[in-house]
């Protein structure tokens, strides 16, 4: 396996902005990091199996996979990444699905397992108010994702939850699960075995902290972002089963709740901002595959 401990940033942290919406290095978009080397595969997706028993072993990519041995801090794969962050209602799951699958490559929902995993502490009656009851639950998460654009799909044990995760109960109970640092460090070994796993050539992986934790050494770190209430317009069209009342303040929820554990609202240092605020889908979607293109040839 590639080691990419060695990586490097791009270290200017200067930025200017152009009518695209990116905003980069001090001579237009930066593109991220070093062209990695010629990379061969099928263009696919598969799926990750999760396990049950929380221990060691299990597939690569489940909840019971173990840190790989002599891998330090870092995603550290063979293979493209583009690590994509940014804030509930900037289209990052969207975005990042159609750019993954005008690349050919592999896409990582990381909100799914968040997701996925309340969904199974409700369904185990957990209390989410106990972090150590909320951790016990881990042991019996048989998580899947399909990594495919065209195949996606989110299952525990043997139910298929992609839609039942997307439920405002589900929402309300997210916060409980993405606020304690014990689960957040499992599910981030959990991330990076999906990257490695993909039979895909690259991967586009998103979340809240995928350049800055997940993947700080993808060759594209990008956080895409937009105006609140542009964000929160753009929820409200999604989500039907709430008023526009009702989930404009279940995002500014989510977002407080997750800005006590992460920074999503502002780049870090090497990565691209990419502002969505003035730009339609399509638009975000090229500016996406640009950079990666960028810095991929």
């Amino acid at each position: 396996m590639e080691d990419r401990s060695s990586m490097g940033l791009n270290d200017d942290a200067q930025t200017v902005q152009n009518d695209s919406g990116v905003t980069g290095g001090p001579d237009g978009p930066d593109t991220g990091l070093p062209t990695p080397g010629d990379q061969q595969g099928p263009i696919g997706g598969g799926d990750v199996a999760g396990g049950a028993d929380g221990q060691g072993g299990g597939e690569p990519g489940s909840t019971s996979a173990p840190v790989p041995a002599g891998l330090p801090d870092g995603a550290f794969v063979a293979k493209t990444v583009i690590a994509v962050d940014g804030p509930a209602g900037s289209g990052k799951s969207s975005v990042s699905r159609a750019a993954a699958r005008v690349l050919g490559f592999g896409y990582q929902d990381t909100g799914a397992a968040y997701r996925a995993l309340a969904w199974h502490a409700l369904q185990q009656q957990v209390d989410l108010d106990d972090p150590a009851a909320v951790l016990a639950s881990w042991d019996t998460f048989d998580y899947a994702i399909g990594t495919d654009p065209d195949g996606y799909f989110v299952r525990v044990g043997d139910t298929d939850v992609t839609d039942a995760i997307r439920t405002p109960e589900v929402t309300a109970a997210v916060a409980h699960i993405a606020k304690l640092p014990e689960v957040r460090q499992r599910l981030v070994q959990l991330f990076r075995s999906v990257m490695r796993k993909t039979d895909a050539p690259g991967i586009v992986t998103e979340g809240r902290d995928i350049t800055t934790v997940v993947a700080p050494d993808a060759e594209v770190r990008i956080l895409l972002t937009a105006d609140e209430s542009v964000r929160m317009a753009r929820r409200s069209a999604e989500v039907t089963t709430q008023s526009a009342a009702e989930t404009s303040a279940a995002l500014a929820r989510r977002d407080a709740a997750d800005a006590k554990v992460v920074d999503f609202m502002n780049a870090a240092e090497g990565v691209t901002t990419l502002d969505s605020t003035d730009l339609d889908f399509d638009q975000t979607v090229q500016a996406v595959v640009d950079l990666a293109r960028a810095a991929t040839h």
